[in-house]
């Protein structure tokens, strides 16, 4: 359905703002979609982004600072969000040894646990929302929108 069908606008709407509107429509289902995975796991979809970025850190800690700089949602309160994940177990802090000033994070099993559990739920969650487009499709549509978002 097209957008003007979707949010029922009888107005003539330029072809851009059509598009900002079509992300911003979509950007919500999305996010809709994610929430009803990872509630019953009562984790936000920013909480499950510092998890999938510790994770990826193979054991390793990280600072907060190179947490801040890889979550989707930038402006997110990232010490908040690891207390959260602290007082569910899921991660560890600690001060760096070298630098006293630096908090390191690392990813605790139970944390891995948890993202064991949804990743099969996150990839049915993906392939839903990928199942209408080839695979040319999908490349384009992922070259198309970083073209977009890289003014």
């Amino acid at each position: 359905m097209e957008i003007q069908q979707e949010i029922r606008s009888t107005a003539n709407l330029q072809i851009s703002k059509k598009v900002i509107l079509n992300i911003l429509f979509t950007h919500n289902i999305i996010v809709e979609r994610l929430n009803a995975i990872l509630k019953p796991f009562d984790i936000s979809a920013e909480q499950f982004n510092v998890l999938r970025i510790l994770r990826g850190q193979k054991g390793q800690p990280i600072n907060m600072t190179a947490i801040q700089e890889r979550m989707i949602a930038r402006n997110s309160n990232t010490t908040r969000l690891v207390d959260k994940l602290l007082l569910k177990k899921y991660v560890s802090r600690a001060t760096c040894t070298s630098n006293r000033r630096v908090i390191e994070i690392c990813i605790l099993q139970d944390g891995l646990d948890v993202l064991a559990l949804l990743d099969p739920l996150i990839i049915e969650h993906e392939q839903e929302f990928a199942k209408n487009l080839t695979k040319e499709e999908m490349t384009l549509f992922n070259k198309l929108l970083e073209k977009y978002r890289n003014l």
